[in-house]
């Protein structure tokens, strides 16, 4: 809990930029308590990186869906501080929470991606995602219509 804050800062400078997120307006701590109690460290963790004490990134395991059909699937999310980008924090992250996933029991993960958001869909075919669907214009930015694409990989 007392990472909440800089995990919604980080997540709040990824808005502007509209490739990462379909929030188009800054989130609170507030808003984001719901969502951070539904994590838990067995079965879907939220996990912080630091840097002399300072939150860095964070990755989150969310559910895919609700109904308990999909529970051997997450959804995944990544997202790194400015000053952090382009710098290997991606990397490190999914690959822990690929090594993690046999104990979490997760057989597939999932990431939702803009199609027009090319280094995250990078990162994702670094480690053998592959495109397992698209949906077309879903998502309408500053006026513009943008896919939303779904890596997924088994492991």
């Amino acid at each position: 809990m007392d990472d909440l804050a800089s995990i919604v800062a980080i997540y709040n400078t990824t808005i502007a930029g509209r490739k990462v997120t379909a929030d188009l307006s800054p989130v609170t701590v507030e808003s984001r308590l719901k969502w951070f109690n539904e994590h838990s460290e067995n079965h879907r963790p939220l996990w912080v990186m630091k840097v002399e004490g300072e939150v860095i990134a964070w990755l989150s395991f969310q559910n895919f869906h609700s109904r308990s059909a999909y529970d051997a699937t997450v959804e995944i999310s990544i997202y790194i501080a400015e000053s952090c980008r382009s710098q290997g924090v991606g990397s490190i992250f999914l690959d822990e929470a690929i090594k993690q996933c046999p104990s979490l029991d997760i057989l597939n993960i999932v990431g939702l991606v803009f199609g027009h958001n090319e280094p995250s869909i990078s990162l994702l075919k670094k480690f053998d995602f592959e495109q397992w669907g698209c949906l077309p214009r879903v998502a309408i930015l500053d006026g513009i219509e943008r896919d939303l694409v779904i890596m997924g990989r088994r492991v």
